[in-house]
Protein backbone atom coordinates (compact mmCIF):
# COMPACT_ATOMS: atom_id res chain seq x y z
CA UNK A 1 0.00 0.00 0.00
CA UNK A 2 1.42 3.35 -0.96
CA UNK A 3 1.58 6.22 1.51
CA UNK A 4 -0.39 8.45 -0.88
CA UNK A 5 -3.18 5.83 -1.07
CA UNK A 6 -3.36 5.76 2.73
CA UNK A 7 -3.58 9.54 2.94
CA UNK A 8 -6.40 9.53 0.41
CA UNK A 9 -8.33 7.01 2.50
CA UNK A 10 -7.67 3.97 0.34
CA UNK A 11 -7.55 0.96 2.59
CA UNK A 12 -5.90 -1.99 0.96
CA UNK A 13 -5.45 -5.64 1.70
CA UNK A 14 -2.09 -6.44 3.29
CA UNK A 15 -0.27 -9.72 3.72
CA UNK A 16 -1.47 -11.24 6.99
CA UNK A 17 2.10 -12.24 7.87
CA UNK A 18 2.94 -8.50 8.13
CA UNK A 19 0.64 -8.10 11.16
CA UNK A 20 0.68 -11.63 12.63
CA UNK A 21 3.31 -10.82 15.29
CA UNK A 22 1.56 -7.59 16.32
CA UNK A 23 -1.81 -9.36 16.68
CA UNK A 24 -0.55 -12.62 18.25
CA UNK A 25 -1.08 -11.44 21.88
CA UNK A 26 -4.77 -10.67 21.31
CA UNK A 27 -5.75 -13.73 19.28
CA UNK A 28 -7.57 -16.61 20.95
CA UNK A 29 -6.22 -20.15 20.99
CA UNK A 30 -6.63 -21.69 17.53
CA UNK A 31 -7.60 -18.31 16.05
CA UNK A 32 -6.06 -17.60 12.67
CA UNK A 33 -5.96 -14.45 10.58
CA UNK A 34 -7.77 -14.78 7.25
CA UNK A 35 -7.58 -11.27 5.72
CA UNK A 36 -6.35 -7.84 6.78
CA UNK A 37 -7.28 -4.46 5.32
CA UNK A 38 -5.23 -1.50 6.48
CA UNK A 39 -5.90 2.25 6.30
CA UNK A 40 -2.92 4.27 7.53
CA UNK A 41 -2.82 2.76 11.06
CA UNK A 42 -6.35 1.40 11.38
CA UNK A 43 -7.12 -2.20 10.41
CA UNK A 44 -10.03 -4.47 9.56
CA UNK A 45 -8.92 -7.96 10.56
CA UNK A 46 -10.95 -11.02 9.55
CA UNK A 47 -10.07 -14.13 11.54
CA UNK A 48 -11.66 -17.56 11.57
CA UNK A 49 -13.60 -16.50 14.71
CA UNK A 50 -14.36 -12.76 14.52
CA UNK A 51 -13.96 -9.37 12.89
CA UNK A 52 -11.50 -7.09 14.67
CA UNK A 53 -11.76 -3.34 14.06
CA UNK A 54 -8.49 -1.80 15.23
CA UNK A 55 -8.36 1.97 15.68
CA UNK A 56 -4.95 3.42 16.55
CA UNK A 57 -5.48 6.86 18.02
CA UNK A 58 -3.37 9.92 18.68
CA UNK A 59 -0.20 11.16 17.08
CA UNK A 60 1.94 8.26 18.29
CA UNK A 61 -0.66 5.55 17.85
CA UNK A 62 0.02 4.20 21.33
CA UNK A 63 -3.63 4.35 22.32
CA UNK A 64 -5.39 1.50 20.52
CA UNK A 65 -9.05 0.53 20.49
CA UNK A 66 -9.82 -3.11 19.66
CA UNK A 67 -13.45 -3.77 18.74
CA UNK A 68 -14.05 -7.50 18.57
CA UNK A 69 -17.19 -8.65 16.78
CA UNK A 70 -18.04 -12.36 16.58
CA UNK A 71 -19.50 -13.13 13.15
CA UNK A 72 -22.59 -14.70 14.76
CA UNK A 73 -23.38 -11.28 16.34
CA UNK A 74 -23.50 -9.50 12.96
CA UNK A 75 -27.13 -9.35 11.92
CA UNK A 76 -26.65 -7.42 8.67
CA UNK A 77 -24.32 -5.08 6.84
CA UNK A 78 -24.70 -2.45 4.16
CA UNK A 79 -22.29 -0.82 1.74
CA UNK A 80 -23.53 2.44 0.27
CA UNK A 81 -21.87 4.56 -2.40
CA UNK A 82 -22.89 8.10 -3.29
CA UNK A 83 -22.85 7.57 -7.04
CA UNK A 84 -21.16 6.11 -10.06
CA UNK A 85 -18.29 8.56 -10.13
CA UNK A 86 -17.95 8.96 -6.36
CA UNK A 87 -15.12 6.87 -4.97
CA UNK A 88 -16.34 6.98 -1.37
CA UNK A 89 -18.39 4.28 0.31
CA UNK A 90 -19.88 3.86 3.73
CA UNK A 91 -19.90 0.52 5.51
CA UNK A 92 -22.54 -0.11 8.16
CA UNK A 93 -22.53 -3.21 10.35
CA UNK A 94 -25.43 -4.02 12.66
CA UNK A 95 -24.64 -6.00 15.79
CA UNK A 96 -27.29 -7.88 17.77
CA UNK A 97 -28.18 -5.95 20.91
CA UNK A 98 -27.17 -2.57 19.44
CA UNK A 99 -29.72 -0.17 17.98
CA UNK A 100 -27.20 1.82 15.92
CA UNK A 101 -24.85 0.31 13.33
CA UNK A 102 -21.09 0.67 13.35
CA UNK A 103 -20.21 3.14 10.57
CA UNK A 104 -16.93 3.23 8.67
CA UNK A 105 -15.92 5.37 5.70
CA UNK A 106 -14.13 3.50 2.93
CA UNK A 107 -13.11 3.86 -0.66
CA UNK A 108 -15.37 2.01 -3.07
CA UNK A 109 -12.67 -0.41 -4.27
CA UNK A 110 -11.89 -1.47 -0.68
CA UNK A 111 -15.55 -1.81 0.25
CA UNK A 112 -15.91 -4.63 -2.28
CA UNK A 113 -13.19 -6.74 -0.61
CA UNK A 114 -14.50 -6.07 2.89
CA UNK A 115 -18.06 -6.84 1.78
CA UNK A 116 -16.91 -10.13 0.24
CA UNK A 117 -15.03 -11.10 3.41
CA UNK A 118 -18.06 -10.31 5.59
CA UNK A 119 -20.34 -12.35 3.34
CA UNK A 120 -17.93 -15.30 3.29
CA UNK A 121 -17.69 -15.44 7.08
CA UNK A 122 -21.37 -14.74 7.79
CA UNK A 123 -22.88 -17.03 5.17
CA UNK A 124 -20.06 -19.39 4.23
Amino acid sequence: MGFLDALLGNASEVDKSEVAEELAPILADNEQIDRVYKLIRDMYVFTNKRLLLIDKQGVTGRKVEYHSIPYRAITQFKVETAGHFDMDAELRIWISGSAEPIKKELKKNTAVGIQRSLANWMFG
